[in-house]
């Protein structure tokens, strides 16, 4: 009795799996196609799409504001000759001089490098102060809040005024060979402008902090300040007009 009970407990088990695949079966035909529902489906997605924030206009860019404070767009560039050759707005603004770029790989390529960055890297010369870009950045930052105590104005703008004050705009080169060598006058590339006008502003700057109780952050505001000014007690500004005169008294060819 009890192997006829469990056998009839097994035949019904197989009905109701056997009535299952047949429903299955006849439910499979019914299904609507596939190609039939994607528009539909489509549309739906589209719908939930267009919710999406990504997909919403997007909002004018903000300002980047160099060390979080100063505003790039507002410099306005004196020289025209230099625009290319001094990074300040633009796709050159940063939030943190600190690109760690590969500005020395390739000749020129250093022009591509944001000016404050130049600045900075500038000032990490003769040997103790090799390397040591984050001590150079506070350095700058501290320069930058005198500055703006000093004056009033955009760090960034006095930064740049001073730069093109400073790049001498004529020299003179060695011609001929060992016994007739002889000096000759010749005009400043803008690039070699700007690459001497940050030497000499953080040599002046260094200079003037090296035994001194003022601090080198007072100082580079100061050489910043003058150069900006054109003012004589820059050191930027003076070897910058004795290189002029002493180019000047030299007859072109």
């Amino acid at each position: 009795a009890v192997v006829s009970t469990q056998s009839g407990h097994y035949g019904r088990g197989i009905q109701i799996l056997f009535e299952q695949q047949v429903k299955m079966s006849d439910d499979w035909g019914n299904e609507p196609d596939a190609t039939e529902t994607w528009g539909e489906n489509a549309a739906d997605d589209n719908n939930d799409w267009s919710n999406n924030v990504a997909d919403e206009p997007e909002s004018e860019a903000t300002d980047i504001f160099v060390f979080g404070k100063w505003n790039p767009g507002e410099v306005q560039m004196k020289d025209i000759s230099l625009t290319d050759y001094v990074g300040v707005k633009d796709k050159y603004a940063v939030y943190l001089p600190h690109t760690s770029g590969r500005y020395s790989k390739k000749r020129f390529r250093k022009a591509q490098c944001p000016i404050v960055e130049r600045v900075i890297c500038s000032m990490m010369m003769h040997g103790r102060n090799n390397g040591k870009k984050l001590l150079t950045m506070r350095i700058l930052k501290h320069a930058f809040e005198i500055i703006h105590l000093m004056t009033g104005e955009n760090p960034l703008q006095v930064l740049v005024d001073a730069i093109v004050n400073s790049g001498p705009r004529e020299d003179s080169t060695r011609i001929g060979r060992a016994g007739t060598a002889r000096r000759q006058a010749v005009d400043v590339s803008p690039m070699r402008r700007v690459n001497q006008a940050i030497w000499l502003l953080c040599t002046g700057a260094r200079e003037a902090a090296f035994r001194n109780v003022k601090t080198i952050a007072e100082c580079l505001a100061d050489e910043l300040v003058n150069a900006a000014k054109g003012s004589s007690n820059s050191y930027a500004i003076k070897k910058e007009k004795s290189t002029d005169c002493d180019s000047a008294l030299i007859p072109l060819l």
